[in-house]
């Protein structure tokens, strides 16, 4: 590989790509130097958009051509059969055959987490891959995992999921001594069914290198009582679309409230910098690059309808697991959960 970190870019996925993805490239080049992009898509469309740009040149990036990209619409099992030459699957072989450290794509997510899976394959140790993004809380910022990629969820996989989280909020949220929660219908031990009550007593074996709080409620997802948020991928893509809605709810009164009279309308003004400050710590783009976690590569999934911003953010996301070695860490940290907690991770078995 390259001494500077090697990103993939899938150009031909999200809403407004190619220009969204190649404006987001050259906004991450000017935060981050010693990044080098490989720009997947139709060269016909990017050579101009590079051409107009002031931060891409010749010795930061180059150009892997194809006319072909996976569609919104397409489901994973029509991609994986037809997709082997969209930019999408190039962009993923880039980091499967070594010339990437990571791939960042905003295009179909089904798809991307069936091709990542088939390309990069599991890491050592893992038996599913999660979903992992980071949001605000009342204390910071808080990440969670699995945000849907596995509707059930077995005791080992909530356990890897912990052990990964932690790990993802130490290099991306740069967070010293992460603390890590199950979420539960209520925070007594005896709460739950059996595979959460399972790994949360592998987790409490794990308290020399794992900081472990316990059972969690939804209620302290916000509040920021933990800095990992563990849960299986049906609770997790059902907890963070309704706060999706609430907070898209809250901006909605927020408006209507601030424009109902003459009044109301002067309070914003006078208001405007904190409204301003509120709006800039609630912005999506912020948070924006959600990461399949367990697969033996780095894979980074951008939310399709983001601007260049958005997924610049995204971008820095790869590059900072890239930079830190999030890929050794979690193979090291397995071999701590072999050793401490009696786990045999390929048996799908807890000892007792």
């Amino acid at each position: 590989m390259k001494s500077k970190i090697t990103i993939a870019l899938d150009c031909m996925g999200g809403d407004e790509a190619p220009q969204m993805v190649v404006t987001g490239a050259e906004i991450a080049v000017e935060r981050m130097p010693d990044i080098f992009f490989v720009l997947v898509g139709d060269e016909t469309e990017l050579s101009p958009l590079i051409k107009s740009s002031k931060h891409l040149t010749a010795s930061n990036h180059k150009i892997i051509h194809t006319k072909n990209k996976v569609a919104a619409a397409d489901k994973p099992s029509v991609a994986l059969r037809s997709g082997k030459d969209t930019s999408m699957r190039l962009a993923i072989d880039l980091v499967a055959e070594g010339d990437a450290h990571g791939v960042v794509s905003a295009g179909n997510t089904g798809a991307l987490m069936a091709m990542s899976k088939l390309a990069l394959r599991m890491c050592p140790g893992i038996e599913r891959p999660a979903i992992a993004s980071f949001f605000p809380t009342l204390r910071g910022e808080s990440c969670m995992l699995d945000l849907g990629a596995n509707i059930e969820c077995s005791s080992n996989n909530l356990v890897q999921f912990a052990v990964m989280g932690e790990i993802f909020a130490r290099i991306v949220l740069g967070i010293n001594k992460p603390s890590v929660g199950l979420l539960n219908v209520g925070s007594e031990e005896q709460k739950g069914h059996e595979e959460l009550r399972e790994a949360a007593m592998v987790l409490r074996e794990l308290s020399g290198s794992l900081k472990f709080f316990g059972f969690i409620e939804g209620n302290d997802i916000t509040a920021g009582t933990v800095d990992v948020v563990v849960t299986d991928g049906f609770t997790g893509n059902v907890a963070l679309k309704a706060a999706e809605g609430t907070a898209r709810m809250f901006t909605h009164f927020l408006r209507s409230a601030f424009g109902s009279s003459i009044l109301t309308k002067l309070g914003y003004l006078l208001c405007k910098t904190a409204i301003m400050q509120l709006r800039e710590r609630m912005d999506p783009r912020r948070y924006n690059g959600a990461v399949f976690l367990g697969l033996n590569g780095i894979a980074v999934k951008s939310h399709g309808g983001t601007d260049a911003l958005g997924f610049a953010n995204a971008i820095g996301v790869a590059s900072d697991m890239a930079k830190y070695g999030f890929l050794e860490k979690v193979k090291n940290e397995l071999g701590v959960l072999h050793g401490r907690a009696s786990l045999e991770i390929n048996d799908k078995k807890i000892s007792r």
